[in-house]
């Protein structure tokens, strides 16, 4: 059997829109908790042997969690004082979702208040208003999780090659990647913005210069991807040479469509090859020093 899960956006689109606005819901109530950290290390979720979590988030001398199982297809809100609350996950509105995540984790005694409208999203419905988005397909889900499961285990494998400043692999619930991102070290330029998100958002993001990579599960007429850019793009790198990507002019940066790597013989292998040399591109043309942030193989 494959290890890695086909995944087509037209297969599980409802289900993917639907899973990006709980998975939101959660990680604000992370955000809100949780001291900042840079970067906005502090928000994301993380892939687990079951699904996603948001980790510890510190509640007074206790700390609780919040975790998607795609396994048993639940989400549970546990706190370290053994206490624990939730629900199945199955159909059922972002409204409705909003209401019983709350009442979970006020089951567990926390005291939480949310900006409920959704993040990166273009015409965004509050939370307890959305009656819109309803859909939960388990088998899609749990196939959405098994890539990421691979897709994590690849780039942890990656981010140990490098000894300078690197992010963890985390889940981005406003964009829905999964990521990480190498630092040369240096000051970058003042981030020009991105429409959907305020400038103090992009600008804290990239305060330094970086040459990130990520897996986006899909959107519409857009079948899951994997991609690696570089900030500030040094001079050269949308012409630059590497293995397997494309370069998207659309996106600014380079593109490896999922499917081309779970079809290869070796998905592991075509995956490094492109993370790491989309990374040299990024390093060489921005002259980082290589020497002193990598580790000796």
């Amino acid at each position: 059997m494959n290890a890695w899960p086909e995944l087509r956006w037209s297969d599980w689109s409802d289900t993917c829109q639907t899973l990006h606005l709980w998975t939101q819901i959660a990680g604000k109530i992370r955000m809100q908790k949780t001291p900042l950290v840079n970067h906005w290390w502090h928000v994301p979720l993380y892939v687990t042997t079951r699904g996603l979590t948001t980790s510890p988030i510190p509640d007074g001398a206790r700390t609780f969690s919040i975790d998607f199982d795609f396994v048993d297809h639940r989400l549970r809100a546990i706190c370290s004082d053994g206490t624990e609350h939730g629900f199945p996950l199955a159909p059922m509105s972002v409204a409705e979702f909003h209401r019983r995540t709350m009442e979970a984790v006020e089951a567990l005694g926390v005291e939480v208040q949310i900006n409920t409208t959704p993040s990166e999203i273009e015409n965004p419905i509050p939370f307890e208003q959305d009656e819109q988005h309803k859909s939960y397909d388990a088998d899609a889900a749990q196939r959405f999780w098994m890539a990421l499961v691979q897709a994590d285990r690849v780039f942890n494998a990656f981010r140990s090659r490098f000894i300078g400043k690197t992010s963890p692999v985390h889940f981005f619930w406003g964009s829905f990647d999964l990521a990480v991102t190498r630092f040369s070290g240096r000051r970058a330029p003042e981030h020009p913005g991105v429409p959907i998100l305020p400038d103090f958002v992009t600008r804290e993001a990239y305060s330094h210069e970086v040459s990130s990579a990520g897996f986006w599960p899909g959107g519409p007429a857009m079948d899951a991807m994997f991609y690696s850019y570089a900030y500030a793009t040094p001079e050269g790198f949308a012409d630059a040479k590497v293995a397997h990507g494309v370069f998207s002019k659309d996106f600014g940066e380079f593109v490896l469509p999922y499917e081309q790597v779970r079809s290869a013989a070796s998905p592991d292998d075509v995956l490094m090859e492109f993370l790491q040399s989309t990374y040299e591109a990024a390093a060489n043309l921005g002259k980082w020093d290589r020497a002193a942030l990598e580790r000796a193989t």
